[in-house]
């Protein structure tokens, strides 16, 4: 049996179909109630609790060998995944593999500090591990939609600066491999896209696929962060993390390409193009 956490988001949502789809045997940890697990494919098993609740975490390790350990980076996430880790040691959990971040192996910025001090919790647990760590996601740019609908443009304070964004498809199927293939142990995979690009050139492919012109907007940290607080709601601590993530894309120390999709699963990893072509009625 393997536990698939952070289930039904963009990433764990498409492991547990994957898996489902091999035939693996697959437990889903859904927060929330059945209106959340609706998504999940016919036959997978449901555990309903909350990584904030450790009673509820218990049951659902119970007769369980590996876990995909996905949890939201937030600063109550290595609080969480120490809970799930507990938890995994006391039911003879066999194999974690976590779900990580980018520039944990020397963590610079806030949220890779977070997932590297899980890291190194996992590696002294005595339970074997594997690390996958994505950069930015292809489908991150949905948020983009509605200012390319309205406004005719793509509005982001990333300067020149290059990233190998990776289609979660292709984290996801590195995470199979890791759960149901030997030889993964004790090994972390750098999981990106197979071109570190732009904004200007992730904003002329959209332009070349939708048919329609549209411009790059390099906007002020100062107005993103404005945006975010006020407009989006999102928590400070979470604004700060994604404005130090901004800012190293900026500086360039965001456009590393590794090959590990193709080393792991056996086929290169999709480009910015093909996931565009395969979404474009988002952006219409």
């Amino acid at each position: 049996m393997i536990l698939v956490t952070g289930s039904t988001g963009r990433v764990g949502g498409e492991i547990v179909r994957q898996l489902a789809a091999m035939g693996s045997r697959v437990r889903a940890f859904v927060r929330g109630g059945p209106e959340d697990a609706k998504g999940l494919p016919h036959g997978v098993e449901i555990a309903y609790g909350d990584l904030d609740k450790p009673e509820t975490v218990a049951p659902a390790m119970q007769g369980v060998e590996k876990v995909y350990l996905l949890v939201p980076g937030t600063p109550a996430m290595p609080k969480q995944e120490g809970a799930a880790l507990e938890a995994a040691k006391r039911a003879g959990v066999k194999h974690i593999v976590k779900h990580s971040v980018m520039g944990a192996r020397n963590p610079e910025i806030a949220i890779a500090r977070l997932h590297r001090a899980s890291e190194t919790a996992i590696e002294t647990s005595g339970i074997a591990w594997t690390f996958v760590r994505p950069g930015s996601f292809m489908s991150n740019a949905l948020d983009w939609a509605m200012p390319i609908k309205t406004q005719g443009g793509v509005f982001q304070p990333l300067g020149d600066g290059r990233v190998a964004m990776v289609d979660p498809r292709d984290i996801a199927a590195v995470g199979v491999a890791a759960l149901t293939k030997p030889g993964h142990e004790g090994k972390a995979y750098d999981v990106t896209g197979p071109e570190a690009l732009d904004m200007n050139q992730h904003v002329a492919i959209l332009s070349e696929v939708l048919g329609k012109p549209l411009r790059y907007v390099n906007i002020p940290e100062a107005a993103t962060r404005d945006m975010m607080l006020n407009k989006v709601g999102m928590p400070a601590p979470v604004v700060e993390g994604l404005l130090e993530v901004f800012a190293r894309i900026r500086d360039g120390k965001a456009s590393h390409v590794s090959n590990d999709v193709e080393t792991v699963t056996g086929k290169p990893a999709r480009r910015f193009k093909e996931w565009v072509l395969e979404n474009k009625a988002a952006f219409q």
